[in-house]
């Protein structure tokens, strides 16, 4: 089981279950205003799991606004919007044989101290439940999501067509019906639960890349809908265009002050300078992000490596389904595109390799130290806001941490030469694997 501000995972009945659902929702409800909104992705595992989570919610005291089967963003903007809290019950982009619970206070995810909370053991309890002096009570929610979405976003004149691969995921009727929402002529794929990998990240997303050959644009979302992929151009596109779009549009909005994730690519922060922003940096993740961006007050930011995009003013979260509605919006200007090739060219002088090496935790140690040898053999400046990250000049850097909710550890290069960051990433992970 991982335990993270980004959420707590596990494998269904292997190392996360039923008991520990409600143990851990229940420590939440002290944490709470009296109040919570619930929603849950499209795993096998997930309305089991959202029982419990109510039922551990209501045990401690809190009175539960459930949406049912709702994309992550819109649990983040109901807590926002209502009563503060909010559970997500969600393994997000893991294989379906995982579950997990993303926690939600004052509207932004959860930090170190709220989690040390919420996953104390609890004296004399044995994960039963009934034991509360006041249980909460349970009534069924509604979400206006998609009007303030469709309203931030603004009408999209022209009616661009966009295809929209659900992936089985909770997306399947909140895509649609904003970008529907807002003019956009829209198509949807993999409908069914298990039709395509969890992960738009790592997938090939054929089917999309040969459905939306005659729109304007391809959405691949993960199974809770905060991460989106972009197919455009006949081509599947990084999660950092992603972002980079959203923040494109985020700077065509007036927003200058950002925060990026340490992995994301060169490109997005080229973006901002030239269109007159400044950028900083946050460990990788999306909470540690987001805390930064409250921190600066930042309007804008995100993690280039889950395509997540985050725009301050609707929701302290990664959220896929405004930075597509964001992306439609800006075809209709300067002669349906011309804005979007300009940020593809910025975007694609860059090119990035993502890696892991999965391993035990108890063995990260030994491989981070290989990792430290390596690139203070190699690099001008090693950073250390989030694992290692080198610098090997202006436009080449690599990046070694621990993964969050993975047991691996990541590797992420970056250049504007292919075979250095190719090289790069293949010799960190020689170096890292010797001896293993």
């Amino acid at each position: 089981m991982k335990k993270t501000i980004s959420g707590i995972r596990g494998i269904v009945g292997t190392d996360f279950g039923i008991k520990d659902t409600i143990r851990f929702c229940r420590n939440f409800a002290s944490l709470t205003d009296g109040g919570c909104v619930t929603g849950m992705d499209t795993r096998p595992s997930s309305e089991m799991m959202m029982h419990a989570a109510h039922a551990g919610l209501m045990d401690g005291g809190a009175s539960v606004c459930s949406m049912g089967m709702v994309p992550t963003p819109v649990v983040f903007r109901e807590a926002r919007r209502t009563t503060g809290a909010g559970v997500m019950v969600t393994s997000s982009h893991n294989p379906l044989e995982w579950n997990g619970l993303k926690f939600i206070l004052s509207g932004r995810g959860i930090n170190g101290a709220e989690l040390s909370s919420i996953v104390a053991e609890q004296t004399g309890r044995d994960g039963s439940i009934g034991t509360a002096a006041a249980p909460g009570t349970l009534d069924n929610h509604t979400s206006s999501y998609v009007e303030e979405a469709a309203e931030i976003i603004g009408d999209v004149e022209g009616g661009p067509r966009v295809v929209v691969d659900v992936g089985g995921g909770a997306a399947i009727h909140t895509a649609p019906r904003l970008y529907s929402k807002i003019g956009c002529r829209v198509d949807t794929i993999n409908m069914e639960r298990g039709s395509r990998d969890p992960d738009p990240t790592t997938d090939s997303l054929d089917a999309l890349v040969a459905s939306s050959s005659k729109a304007d644009a391809g959405f691949a979302f993960d199974l809770d809908g905060d991460r989106l992929v972009i197919v455009m151009g006949g081509a599947k596109q990084s999660p950092d265009t992603t972002l980079g779009l959203g923040v494109a549009g985020a700077l065509e909005r007036g927003c200058k002050n950002f925060v990026l994730s340490a992995d994301t690519s060169l490109g997005v922060e080229r973006l901002i300078q030239g269109g007159g922003g400044i950028s900083t940096r946050a460990k990788v993740g999306e909470a540690n992000v987001v805390d930064e961006m409250i921190r600066r007050k930042a309007q804008a930011g995100g993690e280039g490596s889950s395509g997540g995009f985050i725009l301050s003013e609707f929701n302290h979260c990664r959220d896929g389904l405004l930075a597509g509605g964001m992306i439609m919006s800006m075809m209709q200007k300067d002669d349906r595109g011309k804005r979007l090739r300009e940020v593809l060219e910025v975007l694609g002088r860059y090119h990035i390799v993502r890696t892991k090496i999965r391993a035990d935790p108890a063995k990260h140690d030994h491989m981070m130290a290989k990792a430290a040898r390596w690139l203070e053999a190699r690099c001008s400046e090693v950073q250390r806001l989030d694992g290692l990250k080198g610098i090997v000049g202006e436009e080449s850097w690599i990046l070694v941490r621990a993964s969050n909710t993975e047991d691996a550890v990541r590797i992420s290069a970056e250049s504007d030469d292919a075979v250095e960051c190719t090289a790069l990433a293949r010799g960190m992970s020689h170096a890292m694997q010797q001896d293993r």
